[in-house]
């Protein structure tokens, strides 16, 4: 089972976007593939409790059992933030690790597309979130995609459009159900 994680909570965001594009795209070549929006998430999971076992709600461990440790494989779609990674996708990993930590990252595969509005394509962000999951013990496919300038690859409906980052995503899934 894959994992396709939109590592935003903002709604309507372009990590959605580009997440749902990977997701139909896994679906396409038939894989078992489940998508995360972390706008979706709901606001109980995080509390000061929430690195205690006995403190964690109900929603957070639903989350976790269904689209971590339920995955061999996570696929990540991170928008850049101020330069970085989302603090809500940190805070959910940071979430995870508490209950079941061996069972929801380790060993796992993972991958992760990069994207922004500006010329970096979240590489720094990518760098940040590949760190962290090889501390968690997921193996991060070498090959990280930065999109960047996203704007300009988008039709008047939103959809992506431009052929050849079309291509290049293509690809790069292709090397991850392979990885």
């Amino acid at each position: 089972m894959i994992t396709v994680i939109a590592g935003s909570n903002r709604k309507n965001s372009e990590a959605e976007r580009f997440a749902r594009h990977y997701f139909e795209l896994f679906s396409q070549k038939r894989e078992k593939v489940q998508l995360l929006n972390l706008a979706d998430l709901p606001l109980d999971m995080f509390h000061t409790n929430m690195y205690d076992t006995e403190g964690q709600s109900k929603s957070l461990i639903s989350i976790q059992d269904q689209y971590l440790i339920n995955a061999n494989k996570l696929f990540f779609v991170v928008s850049e933030y101020n330069g970085g990674m989302p603090g809500v996708l940190k805070l959910f990993i940071d979430a995870c690790s508490v209950r079941n930590l061996a069972g929801s990252f380790h060993g796992k595969k993972g991958a992760m597309v990069g994207i922004s509005s500006g010329r970096a394509g979240c590489i720094r962000g990518m760098e940040h979130l590949t760190a962290v999951l090889n501390y968690l013990q997921v193996t991060v496919m070498p090959n990280r995609l930065p999109i960047s300038s996203i704007h300009q690859l988008l039709d008047e409906e939103g959809r992506i459009s431009d052929k050849e980052t079309l291509d290049v995503m293509e690809k790069h899934l292709d090397d991850f159900i392979k990885f």
